[in-house]
């Protein structure tokens, strides 16, 4: 009788034992095993909010929960060239200007913010040259990698992304370019980018890209929330590639990135003001906006 009474509080003891390991401790997994969904895929069976601008020009944004491997809330703005679209790019030499500023000012349909500047007293820190006349040389000791690119307008207004010659900015013949970078796209192929802090983590980033059907996309990805994590740099050149980009580079991102859209404002959720909202919007330096 004893030892069946032992017995039977041995199992007892076991079995609430086990059940305590079951509920407190995650056994090893082998995430090797699990197929990885492609890119392409997953943005080709995005259900995007789609809406109209003007004909020619559409708004997309969609709620990924599984891009990545994370969460990442992206918003589109897609142009198509052969409508003759003007784009113009505003900017300051000091200060900072916003784009939702830019954007009423010049009576734009769609705007989004352009390269890098200095934080503290304002003015672009990179090439920067309009109708023909160099505003800006990129600062002395700027990273390279961040510089390698840039939009071009031609004496017409049509876009192009160019990779910074040899010879340096001054060379080109467009009469009107804002450099940036990392180049992430040229000739419709992703390009290998160093490993650095600025490209391997996650930051709300802007980005551009032509297609070969004559379109402009601008790429706005939220980030540091947690309904958005942000893109590295070699993630956000896979999402351009997906988007069937034959060329594409990146903007300032971080608390710059802003998409804006006539009657709506700011569309995206800029992270400058630590919240998901709309209201988080930074000043910067250049901006591009897109008009009739």
């Amino acid at each position: 009788m004893k030892n069946r009474i032992l017995y039977s509080l041995l199992i007892l003891f076991l079995f609430v034992n086990c059940s305590k390991k079951e509920e407190g401790t995650q056994l090893p997994y082998d995430y090797t095993n699990v197929e990885k969904l492609d890119v392409k895929e997953i943005v080709a069976a995005a259900k995007w909010d789609v809406r109209s601008v003007a004909e020619g020009i559409v708004w997309k944004s969609y709620q990924f929960n599984n891009l990545f491997e994370t969460k990442q809330f992206v918003t589109i703005l897609e142009v198509d060239l052969s409508k003759g679209f003007k784009i113009e790019l505003p900017f300051v030499t000091s200060g900072f200007l916003k784009t939702s500023v830019a954007a009423t000012d010049h009576n734009a349909l769609v705007a989004f913010n352009g390269s890098y500047f200095n934080t503290t007293s304002g003015g672009s820190t990179v090439f920067l040259k309009k109708d023909g006349k160099v505003i800006k040389e990129t600062n002395n000791g700027f990273n390279s990698y961040r510089e390698n690119g840039a939009l071009t307008l031609n004496s017409s207004g049509v876009p192009n992304i160019v990779e910074k010659p040899s010879s340096g900015w001054n060379s080109i013949n467009e009469p009107t370019a804002l450099a940036g970078g990392p180049l992430l796209m040229i000739g419709g192929k992703e390009l290998s980018q160093l490993e650095v802090d600025f490209n391997t983590t996650r930051h709300p980033r802007t980005a551009v890209g032509l297609t070969a059907d004559n379109r402009l996309l601008i790429i706005v990805v939220d980030g540091r929330a947690s309904l958005s994590r942000g893109m590295s740099i070699p993630e956000l050149s896979s999402f351009m590639a997906a988007l069937e980009c034959v060329s594409a580079l990146n903007y300032d991102g971080g608390g710059s990135s802003t998409a804006w859209v006539k009657n709506y404002g700011v569309v995206n959720h800029p992270s400058d003001n630590g919240k998901f909202d709309n209201e988080g919007e930074r000043g910067v330096a250049t901006v591009f906006v897109i008009k009739k």
